[in-house]
């Protein structure tokens, strides 16, 4: 199954650059003046304000100009940022669960070991059964993987050696040489793939989502009845890790 690249890190760096410049203004910043200050493309900035808007991250206020939204005054500030950042991020993966149709979840890595964060599910869109834990199965789940793509040569090797590549389904890869030399060969555009490795009967996809030193992915799954969906699944994963990416960033 080949799955086309797509970035949100170029979105979501000139979401950063609409926000730069609201911010300077108070009083308000028309679109004219945003596109003059941030050279964007008129049609690239009516997008991103499309976005910034439904996000909470800026307001139009009368006369048509954008001022700073609740969103982007929440994460902000000092006090009760951690539980803003948290409800935003749950708020945009629940919506996201139902825009691919499928449960998604964000993980880090975090001191040394892969990290389930958060995650949205339904009764129709059903979270993944970890009959292994997350953190000792790095190497047969598409979360894993995608972090494990995000470290360096080293800190692949040191995380192998601290958890053993057990055979979970007969898809899973046991041979440290040849996850390692798929890792290395991961374009970092592209969704990593989870084909019944983990768990037989589901599929998963994960992008990165790395902002700044911290390394994360958000991912998705899917039964193996619903494969067919996983190639589009993973383009709206990708195309919709904007906000994700936006909110760890600020």
């Amino acid at each position: 199954m080949r799955i086309e690249p797509t970035t949100p890190y170029h979105s979501v760096q000139d979401a950063l650059r609409v926000l730069e410049t609201v911010a300077r203004h108070p009083v308000g910043v028309t679109d004219t003046e945003l596109a003059r200050r941030t050279a964007l493309d008129p049609g690239r900035l009516t997008a991103l304000l499309r976005m910034l808007r439904r996000e909470g991250y800026v307001e139009r206020i009368t006369g048509g100009a954008y001022v700073t939204g609740d969103t982007l005054r929440r994460l902000t500030s000092a006090h009760g940022r951690e539980r803003a950042l948290r409800d935003k991020l749950q708020h945009t993966l629940d919506r996201l669960r139902d825009a691919v149709g499928a449960a998604v979840y964000l993980s880090r890595y975090v001191d040394g070991e892969v990290r389930v964060t958060q995650y949205a599910a339904g009764p129709a869109t059903p979270a993944v059964n970890e009959w292994v834990d997350f953190r000792c199965s790095a190497h047969a789940t598409a979360v894993g993987k995608s972090l494990l793509t995000q470290l360096d040569h080293n800190g692949r090797r040191d995380h192998l050696s601290r958890h053993r590549m057990a055979r979970l389904t007969s898809h899973t890869i046991t041979s440290d040489k040849l996850l390692l030399s798929r890792l290395e060969s991961q374009p970092p555009t592209v969704p990593v793939l989870d084909l019944q490795e983990y768990a037989v009967g589901t599929v998963c996809a994960a992008v990165p989502v790395t902002a700044g030193s911290s390394v994360g992915c958000l991912a998705l799954s899917l039964p193996v009845r619903d494969a067919h969906r996983l190639r589009q699944a993973a383009r709206t994963l990708n195309r919709s890790a904007a906000p994700v990416l936006l909110s760890m960033a600020l």
